[in-house]
C-alpha cells in the first residue's frame, strides 16, 4: 500500500515529526527492508531503535519511534507510545483502506501449506496477496496488510496462536470475511490446558466472522466441525467422509503425491498435486472451498493447484547427490504433523525409510507426545534417529547424518522438529 505518513500518523493517533512523505509498505527487519518502506523498530531481545540508522541507509523513508533518536531532525518519523502496539493499530487502519476479501487461516497443523494452496487457487482468477513464510503473529500479520498492493482482491492471512485471545486480537486488525480452520491437534497444549483448549483458541477465528462471512471447516476433525455452532457466518465443510467439498478416489504416487476426485457446490473435477502427503489433499480441498467462495472457477482452481508449491521447509522433497530422497519438513512439528509426515514417508516407494527427528515444543505431556511419535514410526517401519532429545525413547545423537551412514537411490530421509531445533542444518549435510 502507498500511504502518506501524515495519514498514518492520524490513523493511529501518533505525532508526525519531519516532512510528510509517502511510504510503500513496512518492515520490521532491516535485512529484508525494501527502499521506500516504513521501518518499524520492535523492542524485544534487541531494541529495534538501534537499527533506525541502518534502516535509513537501506532506504526507509520513515519510521515509527517511541524513543529519542539522533535522526529526528533530518528524517520523517511517527512518534508513538509503543511501536509494537502502533504496528497492530496501523495494520488495522490500513485494513480499512483496502477493498478486499480477507481470508484468515488457522489450525494446529497445515496453516502455511493451506495458505500457500489457497493463494495458488485464488491467484488463478483474482489478484491475490498472502503472508510470506509464516508471518502469522502480531508483527507479521499487520506487515502483510501494509505490504498488500492497493489492487489486491483476496488477502490471505495466516493466524497463529500460543494462548487464548491472540487470534481475537489478530481478527480485530484483519477483519476477515472468510475463516479457514484446518485441524485441532496437540500444539501449544501446555499454554491452553490441553487439546480442548486449543480448539477453543482456534475457534476465535470463526467467532469473529461477520454474518455475511463464510467459515470453512474440516469435517473430518470433530473439534473443528463443532465450531459451526460458534459462528454467525455461513458454513462450508470439506472432508473425505462428506462435506460440501468432498474428496474421493484418493491415491498416492511413488512420492506420495495425492490425486483425487472432488465434488463441490460449483461442480466436480480431478485434482493432481505436485506436493507429498495424503494430508495435502485436505489442504487442497480447503483451498478449493475458498476459491469457490470468492468466485474462482473450479477448473481454474484445479489447474493452479496442480502447479502449486509450498513455502520452504514444508514437506519439501529434495534429491541428494547419492540419489536418496530427502524431505525437508524442518520448519515446525507437533505430534499431529509428525504423524502426517511419517505416513507420507511410509507411502513413498523406498528400500529404506529414515526419520531424523528433533524435539517438539510446548506439549502438555511432552514425554507421551514424543513416545507416541516413536511408536508410530516403529509401526510404519521407519528408522527413527533422534537428535537434541532423548524423549523419543532412543538415544540422541549430535551427528544423525553420520549415524545413518551412506545413502543410496532407494533411501528416503525425513527431517523434522520444532522450529527452535534448526534441523535444516542436517538437510544441508544430506544434500552435500
Amino acid at each position: 500500500m502507498r500511504i502518506q505518513a501524515s495519514s498514518a500518523a492520524a490513523g493511529i493517533s501518533g505525532r508526525l515529526l519531519g516532512p510528510d512523505v509517502a511510504f510503500d509498505g513496512a518492515s520490521f527487519d532491516t535485512r529484508s527492508l525494501i527502499p521506500g518502506q516504513l521501518f518499524v523498530p520492535i523492542v524485544a531481545e534487541r531494541n529495534g531503535h538501534e537499527f533506525i540508522g541502518v534502516a535509513r541507509e537501506a532506504g526507509a523513508v520513515a519510521y515509527l519511534t517511541s524513543e529519542a533518536d539522533p535522526w529526528r531532525r533530518t528524517g520523517t518519523s511517527i512518534e508513538v507510545a509503543d511501536t509494537a502496539d502502533a504496528l497492530m493499530r496501523l495494520g488495522g487502519w490500513a485494513r480499512q483502506q483496502l477493498d478486499t476479501t480477507v481470508v484468515g487461516v488457522t489450525g494446529s497443523v497445515g496453516k502455511t501449506s493451506t495458505k500457500d494452496l489457497i493463494s495458488a487457487a485464488c491467484s488463478a482468477e483474482r489478484k491475490t496477496t498472502a503472508n510470506e513464510r509464516s508471518f502469522n503473529n502480531e508483527q507479521g500479520l499487520p506487515i502483510t496488510i501494509l505490504n498488500a498492493p492497493d489492487d489486491t482482491e483476496v488477502l490471505i492471512l495466516e493466524m497463529g496462536m500460543r494462548g487464548f485471545g491472540e487470534i481475537t486480537s489478530l481478527c480485530e486488525v484483519a477483519r476477515p470475511n472468510i475463516g479457514v480452520v484446518t485441524a485441532v491437534g496437540y500444539s501449544h497444549t501446555e499454554r491452553v490446558g490441553g487439546i480442548d483448549g486449543v480448539a477453543k483458541a482456534k475457534q476465535e477465528l470463526v467467532a469473529a466472522l461477520p454474518k455475511s462471512g463464510t467459515a470453512i471447516l474440516n469435517a473430518d476433525d470433530e473439534r473443528v466441525a463443532a465450531m459451526a455452532k460458534h459462528t454467525g457466518a455461513s458454513v462450508l465443510t470439506y472432508g473425505t467422509a462428506g462435506g460440501d467439498i468432498c474428496i474421493s478416489n484418493l491415491v498416492l504416487d511413488e512420492l506420495a503425491r495425492p490425486s483425487f476426485r472432488v465434488d463441490t457446490p460449483w461442480g466436480s473435477g480431478d485434482v493432481q498435486l505436485a506436493i507429498s502427503g495424503v494430508h495435502m489433499a485436505m489442504n487442497a480441498a480447503a483451498a478449493i472451498a475458498v476459491a469457490g467462495s470468492v468466485g474462482v472457477s473450479l477448473d481454474a482452481a484445479i489447474a493452479a493447484l496442480a502447479n502449486a508449491h509450498m513455502s520452504a521447509m514444508r514437506m519439501e522433497v529434495l534429491s541428494a547427490p547419492s540419489g536418496a530422497t530427502v524431505i525437508n519438513d524442518a520448519y515446525n512439528a507437533n505430534p499431529t504433523s509428525m504423524t502426517a509426515a511419517l505416513e507420507a514417508v511410509a507411502a513413498m516407494r523406498a528400500d529404506r525409510r529414515i526419520a531424523i527427528l528433533g524435539p517438539m515444543g510446548e506439549l502438555e505431556d511432552e514425554v507421551e507426545g514424543h513416545r507416541e511419535v516413536s511408536r508410530i514410526a516403529e509401526t510404519l517401519g521407519i528408522q527413527l534417529v533422534a537428535t537434541g532429545t532423548d524423549l523419543y525413547g532412543v538415544r540422541s545423537t549430535d551427528d544423525p547424518v553420520g549415524l545413518i551412514g551412506a545413502l543410496g537411490a532407494g533411501d528416503v530421509v525425513l527431517v523434522k522438529a520444532s522450529r527452535s531445533a534448526g534441523l535444516e542444518r542436517f538437510v544441508a549435510q544430506l544434500l552435500g
